[in-house]
């Protein structure tokens, strides 16, 4: 590659549509850095640097570069670095910088801008370690004393060192923060003649925000940079108008604190005139400027709430409230903005607008109706549907937020006019109206009426759902809100949906039922039949065992499609299918309990045909153990008769690293089985045992399995009784192990939380031991372990970092100590001061649920019997 026409041929070819081609360059490049580092470094840059190269070469002479030193995944980009500081020679470093700064101030923008790409790419690796520690400031002399295209480049370098999500670097620039502010707004100013110096200019401030943090607390230069951003919303050029609004937004999300007197000045004022806009992007950044706002206010309200004292309460200055009259009315107008060829997931104005609506009915409350109910009044009626779109959203953006006792009277006078628009003629109208009803049987159901409203309500949803695939999401959505809002109590004979039931099952099954239909439709629908499913009382139970039938049958129907696909659309599709059916099942074997016994053995049978036939990173058997998971539940020790068919899938799955999702499944699988079967699941124990120990061995899966794996030991051990013995010795080393795992002060919130669900996970194994042991007559075997028990326990009671879980899960390991020596044999463990303290603060802690402080009397009683009933020590 030392040949300048071999450098420029492999370039060329790097850039090929021609994919053989394309792919030989990219060896070629890789090839030669692995031979020579150094010499493939001044390659390149020497092609960078040469200006009477063809500019398209340059480029891709500095994308190699770049590449040379970046990676996506984290340990290749570690090993690009180590190259570039272990084994590059400091003459070839000094060159590379040296000709990329130089070429900065090439004629060719698209050479700066890969040129810029490398130079942030250098600093990225040398500014965390004080390295180059000139570049800031040559790049703020570029801007200043540079050329036009070096000025351009230099600041677009800025942007792309200030945009990496390097936390080292980031750390690094707060100390580079006056360099850059100085060149950034220099560029980013009105007196800026170029328009191409200006933007690159006002985006590398947009990146740099961040790191000003400093010069943001001086007033001075606060104001300045304010000034600069706020002309610029006034530029010419668009381009610049939308980096400007896209500053303020960051402006705003990072120093709230500070923007009072420029929100009274300018900003009001600004943003309400960029909201309407002709250039939608400029809007929409003005938009989400007020959405940020917002966003602030709710924030600071919820923590102000969470505070102690006044003088921790943030600054909280009401701007979105003061902003009403003025901001709503806007957004209403925007909302009337849509494009009805638009993509569902399309992000436009109207979009951005009805966002920011819903958050404002969150910031402000109550004032944000009287403007919205008179928009919705105006234009409900109106003949364009543009108007009428916007009436029916509106309504629906503000039912989270303001006080539902307020909102109710307003729904209930609102919900026959909006039931009556499900039959517009416009799809989108329908579509925003189903949508709107979702949000209001979301958030503001206890003004839905069942004896009015319950059934034209249902009748809509499922006209609409049949009617149009672009209404399918909302009107499923809206109708799982309504089955878990009128399900009742557990148990009841009849509920509301009760009289809808059947009707609802067969709609339901009619649009699954569809093969040709939308795949996304027929996913959403069985989700709705799910939730109805659970949400059906005693008198529907007949027509859930009718359904069970159906939903068997459907799934044994999918079985001779695995050998007609042909796609990875095919794939999905019946992957999709089956999983939703297994959801349905389960649904159903959850709410039939025992009496889906009859049905068991068809149930297995199709669930391990799909096991033996299902591919690799697939979601089908997390569903079907989902499925068996809840059938055991419902058949107890009955379900051992499955076992020896379905145990062989289950071990695979355990033993399965590659697929943690799956993994994770089977072992609280393991849970769930033996706690159905009892002590019919021994023989199978061995196995469950060699897995789950190898699991927690594992370097492939993730720490949090852990606590699922102990918890599941202390399952088996409930489950086996005295048999646990066996397993014993081995357990308890892994439990005292796991035991001395901690936090230290430094440590991270997922520290924190981990060594917390671990402790979790090892008290609720020493409870199903300690119980196994004591009801097979085995106590003696527990002895060696019991100091280690205290000692964990003493732990928890001298660490404040902990969980309700963690101390009802501590109180049962007490108790269950207590009951397994009643002959005082523990006695001087029991006595001792934070163990009695550690009951009292659990019995006593009005946050806790009943059952913990119901968990904890129960060891206070047994740890008095312990001691002999002496008062004194547990008052």
């Amino acid at each position: 590659m030392e040949g300048s026409p071999d450098i420029n041929t492999v370039l060329t070819n790097s850039l090929s549509p021609d994919a053989t081609l394309r792919n030989a360059a990219e060896q070629q490049l890789i090839q030669a850095a692995e031979t020579n580092f150094s010499q493939y470094l001044l390659t390149l840059v020497q092609e960078l640097a040469n200006e009477s190269a063809e500019g398209h070469i340059r480029a891709a002479a500095g994308l190699a570069l770049k590449n040379a030193f970046t990676a996506r995944e984290f340990a290749r980009q570690t090993a690009l670095q180590a190259k570039w500081l272990q084994q590059t020679d400091q003459e070839t470093k000094t060159r590379v910088k040296q000709l990329s700064i130089e070429t900065l101030s090439s004629p060719n923008s698209r050479v700066g801008g890969a040129t810029a790409q490398v130079i942030a790419s250098i600093a990225a690796i040398e500014l965390p370690r004080n390295q180059w520690p000139d570049l800031m400031h040559v790049l703020v002399r570029n801007v200043s004393e540079g050329n036009p295209h070096q000025k351009q480049a230099s600041l677009t370098a800025i942007g792309f060192i200030c945009e990496s999500q390097d936390q080292d670097l980031r750390a690094s620039l707060v100390t580079h923060s006056n360099a850059i502010l100085t060149a950034v707004v220099q560029g980013a100013r009105k007196e800026e003649t170029s328009n191409e110096i200006r933007l690159a200019a006002i985006t590398a401030l947009g990146d740099s925000l961040e790191f000003v943090g400093n010069n943001f607390k001086h007033e001075g230069e606060r104001n300045y940079i304010m000034q600069v951003i706020c002309e610029a919303t006034q530029a010419d050029d668009s381009q610049i108008q939308r980096g400007a609004f896209g500053c303020l937004n960051r402006i705003m999300a990072l120093y709230y604190e500070n923007m009072r007197f420029y929100m009274e000045k300018a900003l009001f004022g600004l943003t309400i005139l960029g909201m309407k806009s002709s250039d939608e992007d400029v809007a929409k950044l003005a938009v989400e400027f007020w959405s940020t706002v917002c966003e602030e206010e709710i924030a600071i309200e919820d923590d102000n709430a969470q505070v102690e004292s006044s003088d921790q309460m943030r600054p909280f200055y009401n701007f979105s409230r003061v902003a009403t009259t003025e901001v709503v009315p806007v957004l209403l107008g925007l909302l009337t903005k849509q494009d009805e060829d638009a993509a569902d997931d399309e992000y436009n104005i109207s979009r951005a607008a009805y966002q920011c609506l819903q958050l404002y009915a969150q910031a402000v409350g109550q004032s944000v109706i009287p403007p919205v109910i008179q928009f919705v009044e105006t234009n409900l009626r109106n003949e364009d549907w543009h108007a009428r779109d916007a009436a029916v959203s509106a309504f629906g953006a503000i039912m989270d937020g303001p006080d539902e006792k307020t909102l109710e009277p307003i729904v209930k006078s609102g919900m026959q006019p909006l039931i009556n628009m499900m039959e517009d003629p416009s799809v989108h109208v329908r579509d925003s109206t189903a949508y709107a009803l979702g949000r209001i049987t979301e958030a503001c159901s206890e003004a839905i009426d069942p004896t009015q409203h319950l059934d034209p309500l249902i009748r809509s949803l499922f006209g609409g759902l049949m009617s149009s695939p672009k209404m399918a999401a909302s009107c499923c959505w809206a109708l799982m809100n309504l089955a878990e809002r009128f399900a009742g109590d557990a148990g009841a004979t009849q509920n509301p949906l009760t009289p809808h039931f059947n009707q609802s099952v067969t709609n339901l099954l009619t649009v699954t039922g569809k093969l040709d239909g939308e795949a996304a439709v027929r996913t959403a629908a069985y989700e709705v039949l799910n939730v109805f499913v659970q949400s059906a009382a005693n008198d529907s139970l007949a027509a859930v065992a009718s359904l069970s039938g159906v939903i068997i049958e459907r799934l044994e129907q999918t079985l001779p499609m695995q050998t007609q696909v042909v796609s990875v659309e095919d794939r999905i599709t019946l992957e999709d299918m089956q999983t939703s059916l297994c959801t349905v099942l389960q649904a159903i074997i959850q709410r039939l309990d025992k009496e889906v016994g009859p049905q068991g053995d068809r149930i297995m049978q199709v669930l391990l045909q799909m096991l033996t036939t299902v591919g690799t990173k697939s979601s089908v058997p997390e569903a079907s153990f989902a499925t068996i998971s809840s059938l055991s539940n419902a058949m107890e020790e009955e379900f051992v008769k499955y076992m020896d068919a379905f145990s062989p899938f289950l071990y695979n799955a355990l033993g399965n690293q590659e697929e943690p999702s799956l993994c994770s499944m089977a072992i609280g699988l393991v849970s769930d089985l033996t706690r159905s079967m009892g002590e019919r699941s021994q023989p199978y124990c061995d196995n469950f045992m060699n897995y789950l120990l190898n699991n927690l061995r594992s370097t492939t899966l993730a720490n949090q399995f852990k606590p699922a794996i102990l918890q599941c030991f202390g399952d088996i051990a409930g489950a086996i009784g005295g048999h646990f013995e066996t397993y014993l010795s081995v357990v308890a080393q892994v439990l005292q192990q796991a035991a001395t795992v901690s936090a230290n002060a430094e440590g991270s919130y997922e520290m924190f939380d981990y060594v917390v669900s671990l402790r979790e996970g090892i008290m609720d194994a020493w409870g199903g031991i300690i119980g196994a042991m004591k009801t097979s007559g085995k106590t003696q075997v527990l002895q060696p372990f019991v100091a280690t028990i205290f000692q964990l326990l003493n732990t928890i009671a001298t660490d404040a970092n902990r969980s309700e879980a963690l101390m009802r899960a501590a109180m049962g390991v007490i108790g269950d100590l207590a009951d397994a020596y009643p002959n005082g044999e523990l006695i001087e463990g029991f006595r001792q001061e934070w163990l009695t303290a550690l009951i009292k603060e659990t019995r006593t802690n009005r946050d806790f649920q009943a059952r913990t402080v119901e968990t904890a009397r129960w060891a206070r009683e047994q740890v008095k019997r312990q001691i002999g009933g002496t008062q004194s020590v547990m008052t």
